[in-house]
């Protein structure tokens, strides 16, 4: 094996992956350095286990609706560890599949933990590697808060996926209000557990666009999710019978909890790797800085993900590594990722998809007057005869005299697959005018988006 590489990558998860396959394909010698399974978060626990989870609970809604549509059907309910153990082996093989990627792709693989000992030169296992270009790409992790007495009674995401593997837990308090907590908690919620969610004296989704957060609130209410914004988690004990008691700062004790889940946010995998031996200074919260190009300060080193602070979605990591290879070795001049006009879609029941400011991000850029709102709310033909209805919602946010649109979001049946084309016609600079000027696909809910007044 080759101890002198023109680039390793730390980290063999989405943006690892991504660029040491990309400058390969350009004839860069190249590496990957990992200590856990390939793929990373998302293919091990997250994205891809949590598309499946969404997949199933979606399917028991539509099981629920088939009798309105005249369907006879007898439940004899729902097996959690069958459905564990296909998703489970989905994973497994896309594991497998990542091996013969990197000997195809002509990317060494160096398992075990890396330690930095310079600039330049990385120890795994006692074995010194150097390199001309490093990527850090080592990803992130839940963060479970240390301060509460009991909170190692508690699972983090990795845990629903590592943990959660015989039957579905019938009662659980999520921690948190993220797109993480609810997420899972619709997942949950949907495959037969009874949920609570306490994001701990903050409303739910901050950041993302008022209107859909309270009516996502509401949905989910109807499911029977159960909301609390305002207590604070204070102690949590184990009960004779293995269930839980959570206590709260009120006074009140929720009892008979199967299981608590923390999903109160992440934190950088930056404090292990031997960052003080180089020249980069951490910032906040363990994030390293980079600047437009994904360099830190010490200029042959690169870090691309969440690690950087920026936004923390797989896609993005994959498109900063596969940019930087293009830049560092495909001859691409000026090649970087741009982090404006990011869709993001949040799989709870319903969806929710963005793109863009929110309103009162474009009131604060381009000032209130210069922003106007094309908004609508109806009902998709899917729940006409079913009993238990779903809204869709959809915002237009647009910018000056030739309203410009700077910001779609939307929740609801289908929006997680609508967004992406929606997403290209904005990224290119879209006017209203342009979307008014598309002829509507008809009956559909992607058409109030062009037909909006």
């Amino acid at each position: 094996m080759s101890t002198h590489f023109d680039l390793i990558a730390i980290g063999a998860g989405s943006g690892g992956l991504s660029v040491v396959e990309r400058a390969a394909s350009y004839g860069a010698n190249c590496a990957v350095i990992e200590s856990g399974e390939l793929g990373g978060t998302c293919v091990n626990v997250g994205c891809v286990p949590k598309k499946v989870m969404w997949y199933g609970a979606s399917v028991a809604h539509s099981l629920r609706d088939a009798v309105d549509y005249g369907f006879d059907i007898e439940q004899k309910g729902f097996n959690w560890e069958k459905l564990v153990m296909k998703r489970d082996n989905m994973i497994g093989g896309i594991n497998d599949w990542y091996y013969d990627f990197l000997a195809q792709s002509g990317v060494e693989l160096i398992e075990g933990s890396a330690q930095f000992i310079d600039d330049k030169t990385i120890t795994v296992d006692g074995e010194n590697y150097t390199a001309d270009q490093i990527v850090i790409s080592t990803g992130g992790r839940p963060i479970v808060d240390k301060s509460i007495t009991g909170h190692e009674l508690g699972i983090t995401s990795d845990g629903f996926f590592e943990d959660l593997d015989e039957e579905c837990p019938a009662k659980v308090v999520v921690i948190g209000g993220g797109y993480i907590a609810l997420e899972l908690a619709g997942m949950l919620q949907a495959l037969g557990s009874q949920v609570q969610v306490m994001h701990q004296g903050f409303p739910v989704l901050l950041g993302f666009d008022d209107m859909l957060r309270d009516l996502l609130r509401k949905e989910m209410q109807q499911e029977g999710i159960i909301f609390d914004d305002n207590n604070k988690l204070s102690k949590i004990e184990k009960q004779g019978d293995g269930k839980l008691s959570i206590y709260l700062d009120n006074g009140d004790v929720l009892k008979n909890i199967d299981q608590l889940l923390w999903a109160i946010g992440r934190k950088p995998n930056t404090d292990n790797i031997g960052l003080d031996k180089t020249s980069i200074e951490l910032g906040r919260g363990g994030t390293v800085p980079v600047d437009k190009y994904q360099e830190t300060v010490a200029k042959n080193i690169y870090a691309i993900g969440d690690i950087t602070g920026q936004a923390q979605l797989t896609p993005i990591a994959i498109a900063a590594g596969r940019r930087m290879a293009d830049r560092l070795y495909g001859g691409m001049k000026g090649r970087k990722m741009d982090y404006s006009l990011i869709p993001t879609v949040i799989f709870t029941h319903p969806p929710m998809a963005t793109v863009g400011l929110t309103e009162q991000k474009a009131a604060a850029e381009y000032g209130v007057d210069q922003v106007k709102v094309y908004k609508t709310e109806f009902t998709p033909m899917y729940y006409s005869l079913v009993r238990h209805k779903v809204k869709t919602a959809m915002k237009m946010v647009v910018v000056g005299e030739q309203e410009k649109v700077v910001g779609v979001h939307m929740m609801g049946l289908g929006v997680d697959e609508m967004l992406q084309g929606f997403a290209v016609a904005i990224r290119m600079g879209a006017n209203k005018r342009d979307f008014d000027d598309t002829v509507a696909i008809h009956p559909s809910s992607a058409e109030e988006l062009v037909t909006m007044r």
